[in-house]
């Protein structure tokens, strides 16, 4: 920090963030400002210093677009500073719906459904953002993104079947007929965009004094690819109208817009195609539920907590079911 300018003096209020079971979440001050850090664990995953330097890269690349992210102060790719890549970036000003709405959300069915509408906002400008011309024309692989889809994640929930412990699979029931009909079903795609990756109610934060985004977080899968895998990926988490079938609870829940509505409000603020958009609902679906299948089986194996590897396990049969209605 002295070396960037960004104050003086020694770093003080350290307090550790909530959000993001994969990485740390550090807010400090020094000198008057205050600054949230982002690194990886304690003992980083193979990938783990790259994900912090493509994170960055794409902040980075946001920063004069309308799309709604944390602001990037400085970001660090030298792993013998603190042990790994790291950056910083200026805290947001909002809460975490995941984490409850405040009265101004929760007194008003109006205020939720602008707060839903918003992030099918969110999502559709970052689809309209031209990767190349935001030097991301080397983010990702673009060429055979959907195609390479299927066996990508059939792949992941093969590899499973190397933990002997493992007992899932049968409760998995549709899992293969229905990657049968992603194969069988596939869109063509689209031109490039960029994609958050995992993008849902707990990676993004609301203002508290409206209904509308200040940040969109959590940026450590984003790649290049069809932007439609974000609103695939919004839908097959999205509860019903009576608050069940999703991925997270937030009550109240009434007011909430539908999916539909939430295609519609996509489609108003997007050019895309969006008639396929139910293929992509399902994939988001099933590749969701083989993710969470990958925690309980590492919690049969003994290498994660057996409670949250069973809770986990229960959501991935749901998903699979609600995927498996939706083809029908």
């Amino acid at each position: 920090m002295d070396g960037r300018g960004l104050g003086q003096g020694p770093v003080r209020d350290v307090i550790a963030l909530a959000g993001g079971s994969q990485n740390i979440l550090l807010r400090f001050s020094r000198d008057g400002q205050d600054y949230v850090l982002r690194r990886p664990p304690e003992h980083p995953r193979p990938e783990s210093n790259e994900t912090m330097r493509r994170e960055a890269r794409v902040l980075t690349a946001l920063r004069d677009t309308g799309v709604p992210h944390p602001a990037l102060i400085a970001a660090c790719a030298d792993e013998d500073v603190l042990g790994a890549a790291f950056y910083l970036m200026a805290p947001v000003d909002g809460f975490n719906p995941a984490s409850g709405l405040p009265p101004l959300h929760a007194g008003s069915p109006e205020a939720r459904n602008a707060l839903g509408l918003a992030l099918a906002d969110g999502i559709a400008a970052l689809g309209m953002l031209d990767p190349v011309r935001l030097g991301l024309g080397d983010f990702g692989r673009p060429d055979g993104f959907l195609e390479r889809q299927v066996g990508r994640w059939r792949r992941q929930l093969q590899g499973y079947a190397a933990t002997p412990e493992w007992d899932g699979g049968v409760a998995l029931g549709p899992v293969d007929a229905i990657g049968d009909w992603l194969d069988a079903h596939r869109p063509q795609g689209g031109r490039p965009g960029i994609l958050h990756g995992d993008y849902h109610l707990a990676n993004v934060m609301v203002r508290h004094d409206a209904p509308t985004l200040a940040a969109i977080v959590d940026w450590e899968l984003a790649t290049i690819g069809d932007p439609l895998i974000d609103l695939g990926w919004l839908l097959a988490t999205w509860p019903e109208p009576d608050g069940t079938g999703g991925t997270l609870s937030i009550q109240p829940w009434a007011g909430f817009p539908t999916a539909d509505e939430l295609i519609a409000r996509y489609a108003a603020g997007s050019d895309r195609d969006l008639g396929a958009i139910g293929w992509y609902r399902v994939l988001g679906a099933w590749k969701l539920a083989i993710l969470l299948e990958g925690t309980y089986a590492r919690a049969c194996a003994g290498k994660a907590p057996r409670d949250i590897g069973e809770r986990l396990h229960g959501r991935a049969i749901a998903l699979l079911a609600r995927a498996e209605r939706w083809v029908a």
